[in-house]
């Protein structure tokens, strides 16, 4: 740099004579040797300067490369904690569906980190523990959840039938027919929950089944005829297994889906099986279907907090079965129960630390029932099971809650309620 200023700084004459000496160096030395001199050193000087801006461009073009390298580094680092913030955020939320980790943990993984010091909370926090239990999230890997439950049926039925024919308006000639049918259920079961990874749950259900039906039947014909009907029957009902997967992680807004499979045995007494008088009248009440069946099912859960999501299908395979048994004179051969496909949605919502609460809607379509008698077959209607659902949930301690699950019928087909009272107790290694 020096030598340019150097250069920059001799007098024009001079400057205009190192250009012609450049030119003509044998004229220059024999008109002055001294300028020849003072010539020969600017042009080492000049070369020298050549070489270190040769060697100044050279070195800029090497840190314009690593300042490229560099800014590519930056760009790749960015998407990189992008993505992992986006990451930790999908799996804050299935924690909190899956109600694990304390308050801490949680803040600990949002994307702007834990400001201040978090309270202390409980190690399994109940968000959405009010989720009908098809529904809920997977546990977490080894978790171990015992869960006993109450539920109770009651379903009601009146009717009024005229047999016969109408001569003119008001004037009848038959047999008027009027029942009034109570029927009561209550299960006790027995619910276990293993969680084999994050990912896999499996499931067994083990029920014991008491039903209770009142019937009373009123014929006015020449006189009025009542008759009242008092069965029950108390017995093991129908076990269950099941397993369900979650199939992704729910990023970049996605749902998290998870998969199932449920095998229902016949572990209960058919109607087929329970004993029955000279006339083909049922003496007591059966406690399961007498079909095997198997469930396959797709849950789909969208959390925003302080809300999630839900909606859910499934389709029940009933096996058929030959009975091959004479009950009131008639032989009763192969029996093919309709499969059924369920669907229901509704959301969850967290009001605080202990309580949360749902609301949603299920229904089921029922296919008839297939039966051959004697040498006949015959096929019943189908079925609408509508219900809307409702859910609450309170922490009774870090482990353990108290679920409450009502189901009010919304069509004819459906019972007039059913409540579950769910007390899950959870064990963590």
């Amino acid at each position: 740099m020096d030598s340019c200023v150097r250069v920059r700084s001799l007098p024009l004459p001079r400057a205009a004579a190192i250009v012609l000496l450049a030119a003509l160096p044998s004229m220059a030395h024999a008109a002055d040797p001294d300028l020849a001199a003072e010539l020969a050193q600017l042009r080492r000087e000049l070369a020298r300067q050549a070489d270190r801006l040769s060697a100044q461009e050279k070195a800029l073009a090497a840190q314009a490369a690593s300042l490229a390298e560099q800014r590519a580094q930056l760009a790749r680092q960015q998407r990189d904690l992008e993505t992992r913030t986006a990451v930790r955020f999908d799996d804050r939320r299935l924690a909190a569906l899956r109600g694990a980790g304390s308050a801490q943990e949680r803040s600990a993984e949002l994307p702007g980190g834990p400001v201040g010091e978090a309270p202390k909370a409980p190690e399994i926090a109940p968000e959405y523990a009010a989720l009908p239990q098809d529904v809920s999230v997977l546990l977490r890997k080894n978790q171990f959840v015992i869960e006993p439950s109450i539920e109770y049926t009651r379903s009601s039925q009146n009717r009024l039938v005229f047999r016969g024919i109408e001569v003119t308006a008001g004037v009848q000639l038959g047999v008027i027919e009027a029942s009034d049918a109570s029927r009561d259920t209550l299960v006790g079961v027995a619910t276990l929950r293993y969680g084999a990874t994050d990912r896999l749950e499996f499931e067994a259900r083990v029920p014991y089944v008491y039903r209770a039906d009142r019937i009373t039947t009123l014929q006015q014909r020449d006189q009025t005829v009542s008759r009242n009907i008092s069965l029950d029957g108390r017995e093991l009902g129908d076990v269950e297994l099941g397993a369900r997967y979650q199939l992704n992680r729910g990023l970049n807004g996605w749902p998290v889906l998870v998969g199932s499979v449920r095998y229902k045995s016949d572990t209960g007494s058919s109607p087929f099986e329970i004993p029955r008088d000279e006339f083909g009248i049922a003496q007591r009440l059966n406690t399961g279907s007498g079909f095997p069946g198997i469930e396959g099912g797709l849950t789909a859960l969208l959390p925003s907090d302080p809300v999630v999501l839900y909606g859910s299908f499934s389709y029940l395979y009933n096996m058929p079965k030959t009975i091959g048994k004479t009950i009131g004179g008639v032989l009763v051969g192969e029996v093919d129960p309709g499969d059924s496909i369920g669907i229901g949605l509704g959301f969850g919502f967290a009001l605080n630390q202990d309580f949360s609460f749902s609301l949603g809607y299920r229904h089921n379509f029922l296919y008839g029932t297939h039966t051959q008698l004697n040498d006949t077959r015959q096929r019943s209607t189908s079925l609408h099971v509508g219900a809307m659902t409702m859910g609450l949930s309170y922490r009774l301690s870090q482990r353990t809650y108290i679920n409450a699950g009502f189901e009010f019928g919304a069509t004819s087909d459906a019972p007039d309620m059913r409540f579950i009272l769910r007390v899950p107790f959870t064990f963590s290694p």
